[in-house]
């Protein structure tokens, strides 16, 4: 049944775009917005599978990594500037959140390999705007991006969203997402996800589905 899955594509091109999975999230030592240690250790796992098969296949990896050159251009955003003033927020350390130089800005080491694209210009929680994002995806024939990282319900979805109405098929990888923000937010990302822009499954379901896919060199 799987194999036969329909995604409205004459062939698939898929690329792994992976969002913030750096040590200012995922690296409890270091994060200026840290995820849980739980999730941390949950979303690492289930992307390094991902990303072994990606390779393997010969489906482009490419990392998301936020990095801002000084805080006026974190400043810029009206709802971020008031999250510093609230001490219970999630993002209450917006203010000082990967600025370049910091360990913040490192992609999880065990999650990198040669070969890997790695785009470092990413501001905003939607991956296309300020990046060369989608010059790297259409200057590879890309037609399918398989979404993760984190977190589900700012980046994931603002990403997907984004690549949505570039007329991107987009798969949200469901065990290689998670938040923050806790698992009901996580869950009415997912849901919004699933209703208007594309498809979500977990890991093993990508892989089944996908193998390797038509067009794509083989290991």
């Amino acid at each position: 049944m799987l194999k036969s899955f329909d995604f409205g594509l004459d062939q698939v091109r898929p690329a792994v775009v992976a969002i913030d999975l750096h040590r200012g999230h995922l690296d409890m030592d270091v994060a200026t917005m840290p995820t849980s240690p739980e999730v941390a250790e949950r979303v690492i796992a289930a992307n390094d599978v991902l990303f072994r098969w990606a390779r393997g296949a010969g489906v482009p990896v490419i990392h998301l990594v936020t990095s801002y050159r000084d805080e006026t251009e974190i400043r810029a955003n009206p709802f971020w500037r008031t999250r510093a003033d609230d001490p219970s927020a999630t993002r209450k350390n917006v203010l000082r959140h990967n600025l370049e130089g910091s360990p913040g800005c490192t992609v999880m080491p065990q999650l990198q390999a040669p070969g890997d694209f790695v785009v470092r210009t990413k501001k905003r929680y939607d991956c296309f705007i300020g990046t060369d994002l989608e010059f790297t995806l259409r200057a590879h024939g890309i037609n399918m991006l398989l979404v993760t990282g984190v977190n589900t319900n700012s980046c994931v979805l603002a990403t997907t969203t984004a690549a949505n109405v570039r007329d991107f098929a987009v798969i949200v990888v469901e065990d290689c997402v998670d938040t923050m923000d806790g698992p009901a937010l996580h869950d009415a990302g997912l849901a919004c996800i699933r209703t208007a822009f594309g498809w979500v499954m977990p890991a093993v379901d990508v892989i089944a589905v996908l193998g390797a896919p038509e067009g794509v060199g083989a290991p």
